[in-house]
């Protein structure tokens, strides 16, 4: 068996693993990691199906909507991030709201498949990312999780990413609009 990269960005090669991982549960209720991407009008219309050919077409286009991460050569988990802008839902929620006019990479979500969770791939995905947005530029990489150092985060919401992980991997709390959604920064060198 050849040896599979910890990490790759989604391009076309790797499109076959990114359908594998995201499509189980119909591709996380259908999702195809487009939420934070589209407006409301066009999550009403290409919700599902929709969703998987428009995040096929990022991956086409050259944009590496994100990253796949590998256990035992199989896809375990998925990260999406980006330039901030390409995110134009993060604009209209009161919680992810501009914290000031800098430029920054925004962290929208983590999905680790069930039978890889507990085995440190979150943690692998976290420090993929900000590698990932430093090689390409960015000072700052954003998140905004979900505080479970407050009580439990069911599976449904810990796609936002979790306080604990986050802090853990060098994130500060940049700004509190919910009491349990955070805004996290990391600076990158």
């Amino acid at each position: 068996m050849t040896e599979t990269p910890a990490a790759v960005p989604a391009t076309p090669a790797c499109w076959p693993d990114v359908e594998e991982l995201l499509g189980r549960r119909g591709a996380v209720k259908g999702c195809w990691c487009m939420f934070f991407r589209l407006t409301p009008a066009e999550r009403r219309t290409r919700w599902g199906e929709g969703n998987r050919l428009a995040l096929r077409a990022l991956v086409d286009e050259g944009r590496e909507p994100g990253l796949l991460v590998y256990r035992e050569g199989l896809p375990a988990g998925w990260v999406s991030l980006a330039p901030r802008e390409e995110f134009g839902r993060l604009d209209r929620s009161p919680v992810s709201k501009p914290v000031d006019d800098r430029p920054v990479w925004s962290l929208v979500c983590l999905y680790v498949a069930r039978e890889h969770r507990g085995h440190g791939v979150a943690r692998q995905l976290v420090r993929a990312a900000v590698e990932f947005a430093r090689e390409r530029g960015a000072r700052t990489v954003e998140a905004y999780p979900v505080d479970d150092t407050l009580g439990p985060v069911g599976a449904d919401d810990a796609y936002h990413g979790l306080v604990s992980l986050l802090t853990q991997e060098g994130f500060a709390e940049v700004a509190r609009r919910a009491p349990k959604r955070p805004v996290l920064r990391r600076e990158l060198n």
